[in-house]
């Protein structure tokens, strides 16, 4: 298999019956496989829901870890709806030209750092980097605040050979706080004093609420950013013609993002929990029992997409759930499109080619199923335009 092929371990299994079984921590999960499958449970959440105990909905479950809810990800209609009219706002600030310009001149600046002939590690001096740098953008805060997030390392909740760590994930949640406090003591302009400011349904935001906003702010896009910039990064060292294709056709450079989106699928699945008993693909589902909405399997379905496992640049119909479906659809989207949209254009304006030199595979594994979401370690030559 190339070195920059995703695989989909779900392929048998969602032709054969549409759902899986997996194991995590003493309470299992029913994956479902199949694309309108997801999209129907999705847009039920009635019966699946998101509102559950803290961290019951996220795979692997972090009800270890924590217990402040994530706002709107861990929030049901119609409270949710109430949350998203005051987030989405400030939200899709990346389609302002001042932020699409900035963004655009904090990645060409490492881009062009890379370009000094030697070999580059690019999930933690890379893909950590650019993502740490955007999030100022996003928080509208100083951007020297990223050299802590970076200081980090790339996952939030987990260290290295642990799935979950309370811990580290103090380390955030005490961060957090501080930084909540200080906005109480010194209203600014960023994204803490614009909540410590809003209402909801007549109601101040506690500190608890924002909290639970800007945990998902943090950990919702940090692995999630990087997966897609490295995959990115690794799919055209091992196709240069396609960066040439979308350095001459930058009319496709919109589609071709979806495209690998759908194609990484960045985030394997998200749960929900049951609320009565019901029927998933002809499989009972018992109530308080959970579910995950597959989204690397639905974007492989090929009742959906033609040549599912190959990258298509120009692909036309790509009703992809790469960023999840319905009104829990990912709140940072935007942004994250933003952040492919500059990096693309950067690459094509100042890479000629991307050479891989050796890289080790990140492998998701849920009991049967092996699936490569992207690289613990990824070493890369940029060679300039």
């Amino acid at each position: 298999m190339k070195h920059s092929a995703i695989n989909d371990p779900f392929e048998q299994a969602r032709v054969e019956q549409g759902y899986a079984q997996v194991s995590d921590q003493d309470d299992p999960v029913t994956m479902l496989l199949r694309l309108k499958d997801v999209r129907k449970c999705a847009h039920n959440w009635q019966t699946f829901q998101s509102g559950a105990v803290p961290g019951r909905i996220v795979v692997p479950s972090e009800v270890s870890i924590r217990t402040t809810r994530q706002i709107p990800f861990e929030v049901d209609p119609p409270l949710h709806k109430s949350f998203r009219e005051l987030l989405e706002p400030w939200f899709k600030r990346p389609l302002q030209a001042d932020y699409q310009q900035q963004l655009h001149q904090q990645i060409e600046t490492l881009v062009k750092s890379v370009l000094l002939g030697e070999p580059v590690e690019v999930i933690e001096d890379f893909a950590l980097v650019l993502q740490s740098r955007a999030l100022t953008l996003l928080l509208n805060i100083p951007f020297a605040e990223s050299e802590l997030w970076i200081s980090w390392g790339t996952h939030v909740f987990r260290s290295e050979g642990e799935a979950l760590d309370g811990d580290k994930a103090n380390i955030l949640y005490d961060y957090i706080d501080a930084q909540i406090d200080k906005a109480m003591a010194k209203p600014g302009d960023d994204l803490y004093s614009m909540l410590l400011a809003a209402e909801v349904n007549g109601n101040k935001l506690s500190k608890e609420e924002i909290k639970g906003v800007m945990i998902l702010t943090f950990a919702g896009g940090r692995d999630t950013v990087i997966n897609a910039v490295s995959n990115t990064i690794a799919y055209f060292s091992e196709h240069p013609e396609s960066l040439q294709r979308l350095r001459d056709e930058p009319e496709i450079r919109g589609r071709a993002i979806e495209e690998f989106v759908r194609y990484f699928s960045p985030l394997t699945h998200m749960g929900r929990v049951v609320t009565e008993d019901t029927q998933v693909c002809e499989h009972a589902a018992k109530a308080d029992t959970r579910v995950s909405l597959c989204w690397a399997s639905a974007n492989r379905d090929a009742s959906v997409f033609e040549n599912p496992n190959e990258v298509v640049l120009d692909r036309k119909m790509n009703p992809h759930v790469g960023f999840g479906f319905s009104h829990h659809n990912c709140l940072g989207a935007t942004h994250a499109r933003q952040i492919l949209s500059t990096l693309i254009n950067v690459l094509c304006e100042n890479v000629q080619s991307i050479d891989f030199i050796d890289g080790q595979e990140n492998i998701e594994h849920w009991d049967e199923f092996k699936r490569k979401v992207g690289y613990h370690n990824l070493n890369v030559k940029f060679n300039p335009a």
